[in-house]
């Protein structure tokens, strides 16, 4: 394995994933890594069962108990507590027809049952909170219960989520709550359930476990619809894991520390993240905070108190934690202490983050520390593509990881990318129909998006993110509109009070922008913004004439009308979960977003513009 040892940074071992290129004649193109794919487990409580003998001690999870102390368990009190579990959800008779699924979010308890499940052969399906919290109507939750059948429900907390249970709940259905239950709601203590007593039943279901075993449901939306539910099987997730070593191979060299708040729907938290310290017989201390103005003081306390070896958040995570990076030293020392590397997902990172980061490494270690990013989806468990080299910007995604074919299709002026693998899911749970629409011919996931060659003379050089194929679009001049760079120049034209932008103009003269505020940076421009109610931002003279003043600046940036933002206006309300114009990973939908707000989209090509239209001018 090279060690990538930059002059400046810290060393960090990292694994080759050099690649091959072949050229078909229907002008597709073959990446295939030269390295073959090492043998991966059976299932993912085997790791379990081998650090529970090898280091029966060690501390496996870690959260934060209602008391706000650290709650610990070692490996080997997780596997008798997965046993009891184990126990306790055969005896309900759950099954792949009648999951476990859960509603709350990260907890040691959902970590054990994850396992438990996984174990008795019973997928569990995580469901994002916000589903049960967020929205009013629970129309998405209650689809997802319609779908999946589910025979038990876990929340951590009852009270909370009083209103979304009641929607829900069936008289076939088990509720197991670790606390707070809710008064007149039949509820199984997790505290009882853990004290099952594991008898040959759980042996038996475990040995009929195999590597094709559904482990899980993961939802995703995509651009339109409803929820749907990844098929995700221990192979995938084992022989993902294996892929995950061989590219970041210094977790060969010493147990993973992880400080990670990414949520366990999703599959960067659950399958990566959870993943990467199972695999490795590592720690994961997990993180009650999160990228807001409050969750971050959490995130924050944690991390003085715990030096991560590697560390994973999304760019808003990083860009708030910059602020404290700044002025808490104690925060400093303790996190790049013992830090081998950086990634990003979910997101660009901004310039000016990136080059804070690399900064405040320099004054906390008197180096760099390596800042990677990858690319993957909920359907490839998610670990696709990774650089192992230093990159100095966003959107190399690096290369395929070994047992990863990867085919790049002519589409338009883009090459549309398709993978094939065994970390690359079967489909989607009883929805065979869309299923059928993701695979090609040759059984190639189309994942919708397009990447193209650092260097089309080496394909080692890596490949770049290209945007989705199917989020372009045409002027009615003809001229095609790439979606990802133009917004990308937005983001980075209005940082960092910008957190989304949605464009317009398809069949229109013009390309215009719907800008979802960061409401956090967006007070902090003027001391009466500071407690300012959301919708009178919009509004603010001080704030539009920043924007009108961003505006110009990338209008003079602009090469023609494929990249000219010539109208852009300021949102007054943020995207909403129930109108499906932000997905629960925090994504915005573009279509929905223009559906619910199809006046305001007009008014970007009304002449004379509205006031609240702000019009480019590209005159010095």
């Amino acid at each position: 394995m090279p060690l990538v040892d930059v002059p400046g940074m810290r060393p960090v071992m990292m694994g080759d994933l050099a690649a091959d290129l072949e050229a078909r004649d229907d002008g597709s193109l073959l990446v295939r890594p030269r390295a073959a794919l090492g043998d991966y487990p059976r299932s993912m409580t085997d790791s379990l069962v081998r650090w529970a003998r090898e280091r029966p001690g060690t501390v496996f999870l870690a959260d934060r108990g209602p008391d706000g102390e650290w709650r610990r368990i070692t490996y080997a009190q997780a596997l008798d507590k997965t046993r009891s579990l184990a126990q306790f959800l055969i005896d309900h008779g759950l099954s792949a027809e009648r999951p476990l699924m859960v509603l709350s979010g990260n907890s040691m308890e959902h970590g054990l049952l994850a396992l438990a499940a996984m174990m008795a052969g019973i997928p569990i399906a995580p469901v994002s909170p916000a589903y049960s919290l967020v929205s009013t109507d629970h129309q998405k939750l209650r689809y997802l219960v319609g779908l999946l059948t589910p025979g038990m429900i876990f929340v951590a907390e009852g009270h909370p989520y009083d209103a979304a249970l009641r929607a829900i709940l069936a008289p076939d259905m088990t509720l197991l709550t670790a606390r707070d239950p809710v008064d007149d709601l039949p509820t199984v203590m997790f505290e009882c359930a853990a004290a099952t007593a594991a008898t040959p039943a759980v042996d038996a279901a475990d040995a009929a476990v195999t590597p094709d075993t559904v482990s899980k449901f993961l939802f995703t939306s995509g651009s339109t619809g409803m929820p749907k539910a990844v098929i995700n099987t221990q192979r995938m997730m084992t022989c993902n894991q294996v892929m995950i070593a061989s590219a970041l191979a210094f977790l060969k060299d010493e147990p993973p520390v992880m400080v990670d708040w990414l949520p366990w729907n999703h599959t960067a938290g659950g399958n990566h993240n959870f993943g990467i310290t199972l695999h490795n017989g590592g720690t994961l201390y997990i993180d009650d905070g999160s990228p807001t103005p409050g969750g971050i003081l959490k995130t924050v306390r944690n991390l003085e108190e715990i030096a991560p070896t590697l560390y994973f958040n999304v760019p808003k995570g990083y860009e708030m934690l910059l602020d404290h990076f700044e002025k808490n030293e104690r925060l400093r020392k303790t996190f790049f202490s013992r830090l081998n590397l950086m990634q990003y997902a979910g997101a660009g990172l901004s310039q000016h983050v990136w080059d804070g980061l690399d900064r405040i490494a320099r004054t906390a270690t008197g180096g760099r520390i390596m800042i990677i990013t990858g690319y993957g989806a909920t359907e490839t468990a998610p670990f696709a593509f990774t650089t192992t080299w230093a990159v100095e910007r966003a959107g190399e995604v690096g290369l395929p990881a070994p047992g990863l074919e990867l085919k790049l299709v002519p589409n338009g002026d883009k090459m549309e990318v398709r993978l094939r693998g065994p970390n690359v899911t079967p489909g989607y749970w009883r929805q065979p129909d869309k299923t059928a629409e993701c695979f090609d011919d040759e059984g190639y996931y189309m994942i919708g998006d397009a990447l193209k060659f650092v260097d089309p003379d080496d394909v080692n050089r890596g490949l770049l993110f290209d945007g989705r194929v199917s989020e372009d679009f045409k002027l009615n001049t003809g001229t095609w509109v790439n979606l990802a760079s133009v917004k990308g120049a937005i983001i980075k034209a209005f940082a960092p009070y910008v957190r989304e932008a949605v464009l317009t103009g398809l069949n229109r003269n013009h390309i215009g922008a719907m800008l979802f505020l960061d409401v956090d940076a967006a007070r902090k421009l003027a001391p009466d913004l500071a407690v300012a109610l959301e919708p009178d931002l919009a509004d603010s003279p001080v704030l539009r004439a920043l924007f009108q003043e961003r505006l110009d600046a990338l209008a003079k940036t602009s090469t023609g009308s494929a990249s000219f933002v010539a109208r852009a206006l300021i949102l007054d309300t943020p995207p909403a979960i129930d109108k499906g114009e932000i997905t629960d990973k925090g994504s915005i939908n573009q279509r929905a977003v223009m559906a619910a707000r199809a006046s305001l989209v007009e008014d970007l090509y009304t002449d004379p513009p509205p006031p609240h239209v702000l019009v480019a001018r590209k005159s010095k």
